[in-house]
Order: C-alpha cells, then sequence, then structure tokens
C-alpha cells in the first residue's frame, strides 16, 4: 500500500516509515520538521515539509498520486506544555486533525491510522478489578488530567463519528511509554528540549547535564515514584504496520467494526528508581538524581493490557525487557551524543 505518514519525521513516526517500508509498503511523509528531523526518514520516504492542515501541503506529499491509507502522528505532545498552552494543543491536536479529515475525505481516503495515548485514561480508577496496579483494558473509561490527553480523546471520540457517518474506517492505538532506537537503522529519540526520563537519564550518563530531575516521590507506589509501561519504539512501530493491514480487510460490522481502539503496552510496571538503577547497570556510569515537583497532569500508575491487540491483531513486542529496551537506548546516545544535525531551514 501507499500510505501517508503524518509526522513521520519525529521520533516514533520514523520508525514507523521504516518499518512500514520493510513489510514492502510505499510511506510518503508529511512533517512541518518543527520537531522532526529529515535525517531520521532518510532515504526510507520522500518527506514534504508542510501542515496537516494545509490541503496544498498534503496535495504536495501525495504527488499527484492516490494513498491507500493514512497513519497520522501529526501531535504536539507534552503533557506539562499542554497545561500551559491548551490554546496551541487544542488547535495542532484536534482543528488540524479535523482539516486533514476533511482533505483526506474529499480525497477518497478510507483507512486511518491513528497515534493516541494512554494520557486518555487520566488516573486509573483504583476500585476497577483488580485493584490499583492492574493492567488498564481499553474499555476503562477515559477521564483525562491533562490537556494533550483530552485532545487526544477528542479525536478518537471524532473518528469515532465519522466511522458511522462516512465509509471512514479508523484504528486508534493508544501508547504507553516509547522508549528505545533501532538496533539497526542508526535512528532514535532527539527532542528539544527534551522531557522524556529516558534519553534524560542517557544525557546524564554522558555528561551532558548534571543530574536527572525526579519528578514527585511521594506517589502511591511500592517507591513514591511514577510507574510507567515502557514499549520498545519497534514494537510499536510493527503495530502501525498491522493496523493498516487491518484496515486493507474485512472489517467487523456494526459501529466497532468503523473504529476500534488498542492499547500498546509491554503490560510490565517500572518506576522511575527503577529505570535509574537499570540505566547505571547498562551504561557503567553514575546517573546522579534529585527530586522535583509533581508534574501537574502526571497519573500515578499507567499499565497497559494489551490483551485485545495480541488477540484480533496478532501482535506482541519482540524486545519486552527494560535492559534491552535501554541498551538500544544508550547504543543510539553513545553514537549521536549531538542528536540529529539541524535541518536544512525553509
Amino acid at each position: 500500500m501507499r500510505v501517508l505518514v503524518t509526522g513521520g519525521a519525529g521520533y516514533i513516526g520514523s520508525h514507523v516509515v521504516r518499518r512500514l517500508k520493510a513489510a514492502g509498503h510505499e510511506p510518503v511523509v508529511l512533517d512541518d520538521l518543527k520537531e522532526g528531523h529529515l535525517a531520521a526518514v532518510g532515504d526510507a520516504a520522500p518527506v514534504t515539509r508542510g501542515d496537516i492542515g494545509d490541503s496544498a501541503a498534503i496535495d504536495a506529499a501525495l504527488g499527484g498520486r492516490p494513498v491507500d491509507g493514512v497513519i497520522h502522528m501529526a501531535a504536539s505532545c507534552l503533557v506539562g506544555a499542554s497545561m500551559r498552552e491548551p490554546s496551541r494543543y487544542y488547535d495542532n491536536n484536534v482543528v488540524r486533525t479535523l482539516k486533514l479529515l476533511e482533505h483526506l475525505e474529499r480525497r477518497g481516503v478510507r483507512r486511518f491510522v491513528f497515534s493516541s495515548s494512554a494520557a486518555v485514561y487520566g488516573e486509573p480508577d483504583p476500585r476497577r478489578r483488580g485493584g490499583p496496579m492492574a493492567p488498564i483494558e481499553e474499555d476503562h473509561p477515559c477521564a483525562p488530567t491533562n490537556v494533550y490527553g483530552e485532545t487526544k480523546l477528542a479525536v478518537e471520540r471524532a473518528l469515532s463519528w465519522y466511522g458511522r457517518c462516512t465509509a471512514l474506517r479508523s484504528i486508534a492505538l493508544r501508547y504507553f511509554n516509547a522508549a528505545g532506537a533501532d538496533p539497526n537503522g542508526g535512528i532514535g529519540e532527539d527532542h528539544e528540549p527534551e522531557t522524556h526520563l529516558i534519553p534524560l537519564v542517557m544525557r546524564t550518563a554522558l555528561g551532558r547535564q548534571p543530574q536527572v530531575e525526579v519528578l514527585g516521590r511521594d506517589y502511591p507506589t511500592p517507591d513514591g515514584t511514577c510507574l510507567r509501561d515502557y514499549i520498545h519504539v519497534n514494537d510499536l512501530a510493527d503495530a502501525h504496520v498491522l493496523a493498516l493491514n487491518a484496515l486493507a480487510g474485512p472489517q467487523p460490522s456494526g459501529p466497532e467494526g468503523a473504529m476500534r481502539v488498542y492499547n500498546l503496552g509491554a503490560e510490565k510496571a517500572t518506576s522511575v528508581l527503577e529505570v535509574l538503577e537499570a540505566a547505571a547497570s547498562i551504561t557503567g556510569r553514575a546517573i546522579p538524581a534529585a527530586d522535583g515537583p509533581r508534574r501537574p497532569g502526571d497519573p500515578a500508575v499507567l499499565l497497559a493490557s494489551s490483551a485485545r491487540i495480541r488477540s484480533e491483531l496478532g501482535w506482541k513486542p519482540a524486545v519486552s525487557g527494560l535492559s534491552d529496551i535501554l541498551a538500544t537506548a544508550w547504543a543510539w546516545h553513545t553514537s549521536h551524543p549531538e542528536g540529529y544535525p539541524p535541518a536544512p531551514k525553509s
């Protein structure tokens, strides 16, 4: 299939592009390159620099040829920033996505894979079956605790209605914590500013920053720090290929077939302090840390149940251990201590 990947020059997007190509598909990328990197795509796909809400940019990316589907990953994705700049997050994540859907409807595109987030769940209900440490299933009530999660949920709801009212068929993939790097492709995680724990840990191990700030030590967890479910970025990327293939096959009947949601996680809860300890072991270097305040909107525990996507789409993580994930991240950061080269100015 020929596939438009919005945000395909980003951290996760660039891995998706390469997995698509490896699976025999033809990806084309639309990215404004404000956070993405041309070098991350390389020769894996043509890249058009432009905005997802701009019809002319979409036309330029498509190059006059139709696409069989879209993987939509372009979004603003920082929890803290979303709480400071809600208007920007609603504009980038919701308004522009609706414009994209309008353009795609006119072009007859019927397959849409959406990059969603575990942030749609908010603070999971501790009274649910299995208690507060039980994995979250897709039918758990969604009650975001930050603007970022609310914008992702808004798009999911829109996709559900589009599926009922139009011929669009979609799958929303609710990411838990993507981490690591492609061990073969020379691509990895490079944001500026960086807010994600594992690259911050790696920067500290390399001496590029003095310490890691632990954001909250008073959560109701065994060691007082947040618990997260880390999934290797290539396993995440593979799920997008499976979702795209599923949309090309026979669809379930009824509203459930018009829009489906799947969690993507390794089903293992890891605390911030456990990440620091494992990273020190992998890198062989000290990881100095300092206590900081909680980040607004952060739940204490986010742990996935990925049983649905395993059962329905046959997905299975190939890299499930935290040490293996950290090892790929360390290899990327040691070989690219300054990250990617800057993109040419438009």
